[in-house]
């Protein structure tokens, strides 16, 4: 398995911790994992579909309009 050493910020790992905490996960590298595999899956459904958006909603209402770089 491929090893990557990566320097994060503190708030980039407060964040990590946060995460790690309301989440199942059981490592911060677990929550990257999920974080980029979420990525990769919200990438290529929008490449699939060009007038695609990922968007936060609640009761039908828009919350949020998620913009992939």
């Amino acid at each position: 398995m491929p090893r990557y050493t990566i320097d994060f910020d503190d708030k980039f790992d407060k964040t990590l911790s946060d995460l790690l905490k309301s989440t199942d996960a059981t490592t911060k590298a677990d929550v990257i994992r999920r974080a980029v595999a979420s990525y990769s899956y919200l990438k290529k459904a929008q490449q699939e579909n060009k007038n695609a958006k990922v968007v936060v909603t609640d009761d039908g209402k828009l919350r949020r309009e998620i913009v992939l770089p």
